[in-house]
């Protein structure tokens, strides 16, 4: 996997949305344990494709991009519970949603791509 691409760059943008989500869920709407949660998973989208780019091997590859595919699902439950509870509204939640399923769409064809390298390796 290339160093400059587009789920690096996608992720690392993303990640951005959320400290500033997490951000204002602490100041605006002091939901302290919820800006946690949703900072911790939708910031390690990109830290784990960040470390699958430098895995040692293809397994430590495809085990990164698991491990980032499963903390997007996370992100995509955390941003829908804050759109179902009103701490965000329903553009915020619709964009924000959007994006974190625009990654798991890339996330998921480079892991099904990576296996399909290895079954035919």
């Amino acid at each position: 996997m290339k160093e400059n691409n587009v789920v690096l760059a996608k992720s690392y943008a993303f990640a951005v949305r959320i400290v500033r989500l997490s951000q204002f869920l602490v100041k605006e709407k002091q939901a302290y344990q919820l800006a946690d949660q949703i900072r911790r998973s939708g910031t390690s989208i990109g830290a784990n494709m960040e470390e699958a780019v430098g895995g040692l091997s293809r397994k430590d590859f495809v085990a990164k991009c698991g491990i980032s595919y499963k903390e997007t699902r996370e992100t995509h439950y955390w941003l829908r519970l804050l759109r179902d509870t009103e701490y965000i509204d329903a553009a915020q939640a619709r964009s924000l949603l959007n994006d974190c399923e625009e990654l798991l769409k890339i996330i998921t064809a480079i892991i099904r791509s990576s296996k399909e390298t290895d079954t035919n390796s």
